[in-house]
Formats: C-alpha cells, sequence, structure tokens
C-alpha cells in the first residue's frame, strides 16, 4: 500500500505537472488482482453497490512466461480527493480485498473526467 508519504508525493506531482484543479472531481481508477477471475466478478458487483463503476476485468501480458497467471479487476470513480481521503480510501479497499479474499488491491490512477472510455465489465 501506498504510504501517507507515498499519497503526499502524487499530490505535489499531480499539482505540478497535471493541468488538473484539485477541488474538482478527478476520475480515480483502482485495481485489485486475483489468480482466478471469480472472486474479481464478484468484488466488481460489490463495488458496484458501494458507487464505483467496473472498467474491466482482464490477464495481463506477463514479463515471465513460467509466472503464474494473474487477473486484475479496474473499478474506477469519479471524487474529489486529498491527502488524507486518498490515504484513507487506500486503506478502505485495502481491508476491502482482504475480507473478500482477494490477493490483492494492486493501487490506483487518476486522470481527468470525461477521459476516452475503456471497456465496461
Amino acid at each position: 500500500m501506498m504510504t501517507k508519504d507515498d499519497v503526499t508525493e502524487l499530490f505535489a506531482n499531480i499539482a505540478e505537472n497535471a493541468p488538473w484543479d484539485l477541488s474538482q472531481p478527478l476520475l480515480w481508477g483502482y485495481y485489485f488482482t486475483n489468480p482466478t477471475s471469480a472472486p474479481l466478478e464478484q468484488a466488481a458487483a460489490l463495488l458496484a453497490l458501494q458507487g464505483y463503476r467496473p472498467v474491466e476485468l482482464y490477464q495481463p501480458e506477463l514479463d515471465d512466461p513460467a509466472a503464474a497467471p494473474v487477473w486484475v479487476l479496474h473499478v474506477e470513480k469519479a471524487e474529489v480527493h486529498g491527502v488524507d481521503s486518498l490515504h484513507a480510501r487506500n486503506g478502505e479497499l485495502m481491508a476491502f480485498a482482504q475480507d473478500n479474499q482477494l490477493a490483492s488491491y494492486d493501487g490506483m490512477d487518476v486522470g481527468p473526467v470525461g477521459a476516452p472510455d475503456v471497456p465496461q465489465l
């Protein structure tokens, strides 16, 4: 999980380098991993009930062909975050992954609301 210092650095980087207004909603993407897809499909449904939009469930290409396969769930939500709220959200999503026996909460990304859509689940 990102530390609070990591989140602080992320916000400083966004403020310095991105043309986004941090006081307005941004599109926050959150990622979960698991060796099988079924638990991620269930997680997507639960997260949708909490206002997240399931975006994609996929198997990424792995650099190591001998590595065990992994599935990735990408969900997103338009919201305003500051350092404290994003740090808290990361903790909530890590707990969600543990409670739902997923391999991991794999982190987040951010972009402007209204970015080109990725196919939905």
